[in-house]
């Protein structure tokens, strides 16, 4: 395996990057009715919002997508292609948008997760996150990367 580069998306990556999500999420697809289209819109949210991409041998094998709300922000999406799991790349992509807050003063980073995803909530967990409150199907949860109140 040799490196994984992470960088900022661009247009061109929409379709590739839309199809890794689509990859990383297909078990959850098939078990989970209520699971929102988890690759909708990428070409907008490219172009709204920080989208990066993490890449292996030239192809994109994780991604996410992260809304700023100064000062916080939310992790809309991460992914990891079933290819790459296993391998470090989520962890390396939620290292890079920590530092990538950390630099725009963002003092809180939020996400959801379902609840029928207790391997996500653990692994966060793992990574010192901290749930905050349930709803429905949705697991929240933050990370606060400034002791700034």
């Amino acid at each position: 395996m040799g490196p994984i580069d992470i960088r900022r998306a661009t247009p061109v990556d929409a379709d590739r990057l839309a199809a890794c999500i689509q990859d990383a999420y297909a078990s959850y697809t098939e078990t989970i009715p209520d699971l929102p289209d988890v690759a909708a819109d990428v070409e907008q949210d490219i172009a709204n919002h920080f989208t990066w991409v993490a890449v292996l041998e030239g192809e994109i094998v994780g991604g996410a997508i992260v809304v700023l709300d100064i000062p916080d922000a939310q992790l809309a999406n991460i992914a990891v292609a079933g290819s790459a799991k296993g391998r470090g790349v989520g962890r390396m992509l939620l290292r890079h948008i920590e530092q990538a807050c950390q630099t725009l003063e963002v003092q809180v980073l939020k996400l959801s997760t379902h609840v029928n995803m207790p391997d996500n909530v653990a692994m966060y967990e793992h990574l010192g996150w901290r749930e905050t409150g349930r709803a429905g199907s949705k697991v929240h949860m933050e990370k606060r990367l400034s002791e700034e109140p």
